[in-house]
């Protein structure tokens, strides 16, 4: 009943640029208000102080954004699975907060691993788009909030890692060419080298699995990043190419009647059977009429770690994809 209530994140546009090999596109920036400690080291009073003062900077901003305070457990669940809130997210604790706006493609999260964390996801290849709408919101915040800075360091951040910039560039791939042809852990371990960073659809947990990778930058400029992402378009549209229709067609069958015929599905089977069913959707190839749009709408159901035990959930898996696959 929450899925079928709530909006589809933006990311799910049909509007969607290199849409075949890249779902969406994502900006994030980090900031830590200054005279306050970080969210790991603060106290219940300090965490909700800091989550109405972030509050009601969105408010006097006039962002139109709504705001989850105690999210259930379904809630949870959607808006993980459409990626607009992290699987990390101790949203149970006090002086938590999640805003989302009307399109849900921005949200902000008060007192994750940082007192704020505004992202914009966009749908396929448009780094552009998403930076902009990530850029608006911070800078609307940023006249009413002091933020953590230090000459030496940059923006401050509970990890020194994420220190400097605080801003990290993401795309959301499907490289399931190049992992048929054995070259997928050659070509991450190439960006691991260079800095780029890489994770799963739903984090590291899900790491690559179903072809399904999160390729991230935490530095560097946009130019560099997007020469990166358009060679990954290229190798991965080569690789596809290599594999012929029939045999496309056989290895999604096989997926599919996996499914149709499972009463129980792990999270990693669930994105192995999309991964080759999305696929062979963007191909046209027969039999799978669905549109990838629909598939990638599909993905968003898979994460129910939150709302019910493994059994329970690896059977609400299997009767969605039933569901799903029976077209």
């Amino acid at each position: 009943m929450v899925l079928r209530a709530m909006p589809r994140p933006a990311w799910l546009s049909e509007d969607a640029p290199h849409g075949d090999v890249v779902l969406s596109s994502r900006t994030r920036f980090m900031r830590n208000l200054s005279g306050h400690r970080f969210p790991n080291r603060a106290e219940v009073p300090e965490l909700r102080e800091v989550m109405h003062q972030i509050l009601d900077a969105a408010r006097d901003a006039g962002l139109d954004l709504e705001v989850f305070k105690g999210l259930t457990n379904a809630e949870r669940d959607h808006l993980v699975g459409c990626r607009l809130v992290s699987p990390d997210f101790e949203w149970t604790l006090p002086g938590r907060a999640l805003l989302v706006d009307a399109q849900r493609s921005v949200s902000l999260m008060v007192n994750e691993e940082d007192h704020l964390r505004i992202q914009a996801l966009t749908a396929g290849w448009s780094i552009d788009a998403c930076h902009t709408a990530a850029r608006a919101c911070l800078e609307a915040m940023a006249t009413r909030l002091p933020f953590a800075y230090s000459p030496e360091y940059g923006y401050l951040s509970a990890s020194p890692f994420n220190a400097g910039m605080g801003r990290r560039q993401s795309a959301m791939f499907h490289l399931i060419g190049l992992a048929q042809g054995k070259r997928l852990p050659g070509i991450l371990k190439a960006l691991s080298v260079e800095r780029i960073f890489v994770r799963g659809l739903f984090g590291e947990s899900s790491r690559a699995v179903g072809a399904f990778v999160q390729i991230s930058v935490l530095s560097g400029t946009r130019e560099e990043f997007t020469g990166a992402c358009d060679y990954l378009m290229r190798e991965e549209r080569a690789a596809r190419a290599t594999i012929g229709r029939d045999a496309l067609r056989e290895r999604a069958v096989q997926a599919r009647d996996f499914a149709l015929g499972s009463r129980t599905v792990s999270l990693a089977d669930a994105l192995r059977v999309l991964g080759w069913v999305r696929w062979a959707a963007s191909a046209d190839v027969d039999g799978f009429p669905m549109g990838l749009r629909d598939v990638d709408a599909a993905l968003t159901s898979l994460e129910l770690r939150g709302s019910m035990p493994e059994e329970m959930a690896s059977e609400q898996r299997a009767t969605t994809l039933r569901r799903f696959l029976q077209v």
